[in-house]
């Protein structure tokens, strides 16, 4: 596969196979043909690439990972890659071990949780969810004005009872009366939006399917449109944007309950 690919995927569409691992070229010292982050032949650690995650463990465009691949991988390269190994060699391999390191454990903390690797494979789609929160809370900042969150749709109503019923708890409390049945229903509604939560979490399972089904086809040869790229990738966003709605949700009704 061609060195280009393994750039930034934002530029193909993250529609490829796998990536090259960061490119492979000559060993600086022996001059053998050498892996992505160290030489096969000689053990020597390599200047750092500029590629992303997925590229650095030469991983697929993908969102189903299997986990305990990525963790041996992970151990694999730290045995090379790791500071303290490398402490005896030369001050310029010790520098390029650190920032190899440092990558290393990036990737790996990222791509190891479902989350976050969702996240970040929408960031090299151009989808900055935490860029988009930033703004949000720097205009709030700026104006004086509460941050507004849009409320899913199909939770119109219960989050308007719901912060009712929260602000009521909040007062009752504030003055020394706390109302034992209007916490047994915070709890309840907890309950149900812990469920609901739950559920988008399977919804995104099905959403990752969708996005993998589409590499593969890629990966394939097989023509893919760019509005069935897009429309994968807008559903997830969508399905994280409620669940991090449901998750405030959730952190707001448990700092009532725990006040």
């Amino acid at each position: 596969m061609k060195e280009t690919q393994s750039k930034t995927a934002e530029s193909q569409g993250i529609l490829v196979v796998t990536p090259h691992k960061a490119g492979k070229t000559n060993c600086w010292s022996c001059g053998d043909m050498r892996a992505a982050q160290f030489c096969q032949q000689c053990g020597k650690v390599q200047p750092p690439a500029p590629v992303d995650y997925f590229a650095f463990f030469g991983l697929p465009y993908k969102l189903n990972v299997e986990t305990p691949k990525l963790e041996r991988e992970f151990y694999e390269l730290s045995r090379h890659l790791h500071p303290d190994i490398n402490a005896i060699k030369s001050e310029r391999e010790q520098q390029w071990a650190l920032e190899q390191s440092s990558h290393l454990n990036d990737a790996y903390r990222t791509l190891k949780d479902p989350i976050a690797r969702t996240e970040y494979l929408l960031r090299l789609q151009g989808v900055q969810l935490e860029e988009q929160s930033k703004t949000a809370t720097e205009e709030a900042r700026r104006t004086g004005k509460i941050k507004k969150q849009v409320v899913p749709p199909g939770l119109l109503e219960e989050v308007f009872e719901l912060n009712m019923q929260m602000e009521e708890a909040r007062m009752n409390k504030k003055m020394g009366e706390p109302d034992r049945t209007l916490e047994r229903q915070l709890q309840d509604a907890r309950k149900h939006m812990e469920a609901k939560h739950d559920a988008l979490m399977q919804e995104l399972g099905a959403a990752w399917n969708e996005w993998d089904a589409l590499v593969d086809r890629a990966g394939r040869g097989e023509n893919v449109l760019e509005e069935d790229r897009l429309a994968a990738r807008d559903k997830m966003v969508d399905i994280l944007n409620r669940r991090n709605y449901l998750r405030n949700l959730l952190r707001d009704i448990d700092e009532v309950l725990e006040s």
